[in-house]
């Protein structure tokens, strides 16, 4: 009998790897030796059918980074028409819920200023029927000469009260008239109150009547003489058909400079008295215009 005993060591197969590409990284003379070993290759039609795969619909995968991996176009599609809905409805819900509160705050704001407003009316009418505001147009309660004789009179004022309509001057008149008041003293008393009231260009002459800090005046520079102090840039005289008045601007206005004889609308100067009259100044909240200047045709 005969017995064979092979024995063999059993070697993994990284471990074969590593041994054969130390023993084959050169030969005897030193050189390195070319693995030779064929590579396999796809054939033409593995390539073709490679290509007609990706680009079918149901099975193109993209990598980039604008795409979702693994996904075929349909399915990004869905996908990305479900994130940008979620987006909107999200922004809509937080939007409209911001917008609703806001909206719902000036409603309120506003239901309670308007009734604020009709109480203190209402308590004003206890004083002056006028101010009631339930009242109407105390117009409809004139007879049809003094509503005539009303209209007539608005007219009128209306084209000597720069900005006031002839609507707005005419409840005035009806008020007075209705108030007990003949015409003629109404006429003179709604001039004179609008003539001055807030907004409109006062009379220099009336400059005295007023009660505000800030006023409105045209006319034309008389004359102009030097400064007395340093921080003051002009100062002179402007007049109209009712008076005079000293004006005075000062340096840190930074207000257009002024010339003798020409015209001159200030709006907001400084109400101020200067040796027992009224005066004003120009400050840098004063605007002033020239309506004259620059018209070279004339």
């Amino acid at each position: 009998m005969s017995s064979n005993n092979a024995t063999s060591n059993v070697v993994s197969v990284d471990e074969q790897a590593f041994e054969k590409a130390d023993e084959a990284a050169v030969d005897e003379e030193g050189f390195e030796v070319v693995d030779e070993t064929p590579e396999f290759q796809a054939t033409v039609q593995m390539e073709v059918q490679a290509k007609v795969d990706a680009n079918h619909p149901d099975g193109m995968v993209d990598t980039s980074d604008e795409r979702i991996y693994g996904a075929t176009l349909e399915q990004e599609e869905r996908i990305r028409a479900r994130e940008a809905e979620l987006e909107r409805i999200s922004a809509q819900a937080e939007m409209g819920t911001q917008e609703g509160r806001a909206k719902r705050t000036r409603e309120i704001a506003a239901k309670r200023s308007a009734e604020q407003r009709a109480e203190f009316q209402k308590r004003a009418a206890s004083v002056n029927p006028m101010a009631d505001p339930e009242r109407g147009d105390p117009r409809a309660e004139l007879t049809q000469e003094q509503l005539a004789a009303v209209n007539k009179q608005s007219m009128r004022l209306a084209e000597k009260l720069d900005g006031w309509s002839r609507a707005a001057i005419g409840r005035r008149l009806g008020e007075a008239v209705v108030g007990g008041k003949d015409l003629m003293s109404a006429v003179v008393g709604v001039f004179e109150e609008l003539q001055t009231a807030p907004g409109t260009v006062v009379p220099i002459g009336k400059l005295e009547d007023v009660n505000r800090k800030e006023v409105s005046i045209e006319g034309q520079v008389e004359t102009l003489w030097d400064p007395s102090h340093p921080s003051i840039a002009q100062v002179g005289l402007i007049a109209d058909d009712s008076g005079q008045t000293r004006v005075t601007i000062w340096e840190k206005s930074n207000a257009p400079w002024i010339e003798e004889g020409e015209q001159v609308r200030i709006h907001g100067a400084a109400r101020n008295w200067y040796e027992g009259r009224v005066s004003l100044a120009v400050t840098g909240w004063t605007t002033l215009h020239f309506p004259e200047r620059g018209r070279w045709w004339e």
